[in-house]
C-alpha cells in the first residue's frame, strides 16, 4: 500500500507534539498546585522539587506515548475526531491509572493527588488541542489539493460518477480523480501502465461490480505488481458481510456474520444515552411545541398531533407522532376518515411529483402541506414529538427512518435488514442527504451503521443533524 508522504510527515509530527502536550500538562499541574491560589485552599504539606518531579513527568510521557501507540493514535489512517478523542481519554486515564498505582506504591498520596488529577485533565486537553490544531492544518492542505492521493476510476455508472464529483467538491477528502475509464480493457491497461512508470498515480478504484471475475483479478494482479494500491465498491452482498467473525473447525475456517454491536451492553448503553438525550430534548423544546400546536389549531382546527403507523424493529407497527403540517382535509391515519379517497389522491401526487423511485416516495411541493406545515418541516419542528416514541421505546433517537405498512411491503429482501433495530429520528441517511438520496443509497448507509455502530457513531450523528436542518439538505 503507498503512503502518501504527507501522511507520513503528519503522523510523524505527532510523536513529538504529544511529548510537548503531555510535559506541558505536568508543567501546568505543577504550577496549578503550586499556586496561591490552590495553596490557599489546599495547604502543600510537603514540598515537592522542581528537579525531582520534571524527571518523572518526562519518564511518564514516554510512558504515555506508549499507551497512545497501543491505542493506534499513531495510525497513518485517518480518523474521525470524535473518535480520536475517545482514544485519547481512553489512554489519558490508563496512564493517570498507572500514574497512581506508582504514587500509592511509593507512599506520595497526600502531596500527589492533586497534581494527578490536573495532570490527567490537562493532558487530555493539551493533547487533544495540539492534534486538532495539526489537523486543522492538514485540511487546509487538503482544501488547496496539497498532499491528495491520485485515483483513476475503472467503470462507469451513478455510483462511480457521484464518487468522482464528490472528491472534486470536496478536496477535503484527500482524492484527485485523474482518470475514469469505462472498464478494465488494454486501452486502461496501457494508459495505467504509463501512469504508474512515472509515479502519477496512487489509488486504483474498481466501481463495476459487474466486471467479469477474470478481468477483476487481473486488474488486482496489476495494481500488486505496479504497488498501487486497489480500492472497490462493495455491492449489497459485500456489504453485508464487513462484520465477521472467524473460527475454525477441523481445521477449516468457519465465517460467522455478526449482525450488529446492539447485542447485551450495546443496547443497555444506547437505551440509555436515549432516554437521556430525549429527557432533555422534549423538555427544551416543549415551549416551541406548545407555539406551534396553538399556530397549527388557528389555521386548520383539532388535531394538531398527527398519528401515522411506521414498521419498527422486527416489523412491528407502532403509532407515531407527528405535530401534524397536512390539511385535515388531505391527512391520512387512523384518526380520520375517508382513506380510500385521500390514498387515490396521494397516489396521483407520487406518479406526478415524486422525486424518489423505489418503495419510498418523497412528494416535492406537496399541495396537501399547510403553511405553518411548510415551516414546520422546513426545521424539522414537526418531529420532536418523536421523542415520545423513543422515551415509549418504539424508537431511538439514532437509527433507520421507519417506514409505512404499504412501503415496507414493496421491499426487496435486502431491504429488510433496515429492520433490525429500533428505528430512529435521525440517522446516517438524514446527515448525508436526507430526502436526496435514493432509497438503495439509505439502505447501505443504514446497513452499514447497523454494523458499525458505537456510541460515539450515535453522538456524531446526533450533533451533527442540526447543521443538515440548518443547510436545508434534502429538505422539501
Amino acid at each position: 500500500m503507498r503512503i502518501r508522504r504527507i501522511d507520513l510527515t503528519f503522523t510523524a509530527l505527532l510523536i513529538p507534539l504529544d511529548f510537548v502536550a503531555l510535559v506541558g500538562a505536568g508543567m501546568a499541574a505543577y504550577l496549578l498546585r503550586f499556586s496561591r491560589f490552590v495553596t490557599e485552599v489546599l495547604p502543600v504539606l510537603q514540598n515537592v522539587p522542581f528537579s525531582e518531579y520534571l524527571r518523572t513527568v518526562i519518564t511518564f510521557a514516554f510512558v504515555w506515548m506508549v499507551l497512545f501507540a497501543l491505542a493506534g493514535l499513531y495510525s497513518t489512517r485517518q480518523k474521525k475526531a470524535w473518535s480520536e478523542f475517545g482514544r485519547i481519554a481512553l489512554a489519558c486515564t490508563a496512564g493517570a491509572m498507572l500514574l497512581i498505582a506508582t504514587v500509592f506504591f511509593r507512599r506520595e498520596i497526600a502531596t500527589s493527588r492533586f497534581i494527578v488529577l490536573a495532570v490527567w485533565l490537562f493532558s487530555i486537553i493539551f493533547v487533544l488541542v495540539l492534534r486538532l490544531t495539526l489537523r486543522s492544518i492538514r485540511h487546509l492542505l487538503l482544501r488547496a489539493r496539497i498532499g491528495h492521493k491520485r485515483m483513476v476510476i475503472i467503470g462507469r455508472s451513478k455510483a462511480a460518477d457521484g464518487i468522482a464529483r464528490e472528491y472534486e467538491m470536496r478536496p477535503i477528502l484527500g482524492y484527485t480523480v485523474i482518470n475514469q475509464f469505462d472498464g478494465w480493457n488494454d486501452e486502461a491497461k496501457k494508459t495505467l501502465l504509463k501512469l504508474a512508470k512515472t509515479s502519477s498515480v496512487d489509488v486504483v478504484l474498481l466501481a463495476d461490480p459487474d466486471l467479469p471475475k477474470e478481468r477483476a483479478l487481473d486488474l488486482i494482479a496489476f495494481t500488486e505488481e505496479q504497488h498501487i494500491t486497489f480500492h472497490y465498491l462493495a455491492d449489497f452482498f459485500a456489504a453485508a458481510f464487513t462484520n465477521i467473525e472467524v473460527s475454525t473447525a477441523a481445521g477449516v475456517p468457519i465465517v460467522e456474520v455478526k449482525r450488529t454491536p446492539l447485542d447485551g451492553w450495546g443496547r443497555i448503553a444506547k437505551r440509555t444515552f436515549d432516554i437521556v438525550l430525549s429527557l432533555i430534548i422534549l423538555l427544551v423544546t416543549l415551549p416551541f411545541v406548545l407555539i406551534a400546536m396553538i399556530a397549527i389549531m388557528i389555521e386548520d382546527g383539532l388535531p394538531v398531533v398527527f398519528q401515522n403507523i411506521r414498521v419498527g424493529e422486527k416489523g412491528e407497527q407502532f403509532l407515531l407522532y407527528k405535530l401534524r403540517s397536512m390539511y385535515r382535509k388531505h391527512s391520512i391515519g387512523p384518526q380520520f376518515e375517508d382513506s380510500a379517497k385521500k390514498l387515490r389522491y396521494e397516489k396521483e401526487l407520487i406518479e406526478k411529483q415524486s422525486i424518489k423511485r423505489g418503495p419510498v416516495y418523497k412528494i416535492a411541493n406537496d399541495p396537501r402541506i399547510t403553511r405553518v406545515g411548510i415551516f414546520l418541516r422546513r426545521w424539522s419542528i414537526d418531529e420532536l414529538l418523536q421523542f415520545w416514541n423513543v422515551l415509549k421505546g418504539d424508537m431511538s433517537i439514532v437509527g433507520p427512518r421507519p417506514h409505512q405498512p404499504r412501503e415496507v411491503a414493496k421491499y426487496l429482501p435486502h431491504h429488510r435488514r433496515v429492520l433490525a433495530i429500533r428505528p430512529g429520528i435521525t440517522g446516517l441517511a438524514q446527515i448525508s442527504g436526507r430526502s436526496d438520496l435514493e432509497f438503495e443509497d439509505e439502505v447501505r448507509l443504514d446497513s452499514w451503521y447497523i454494523e458499525n455502530w458505537s456510541l460515539f457513531l450515535d453522538l456524531y450523528i446526533a450533533l451533527k443533524t442540526p447543521f443538515t436542518i440548518i443547510y436545508r439538505k434534502g429538505v422539501y
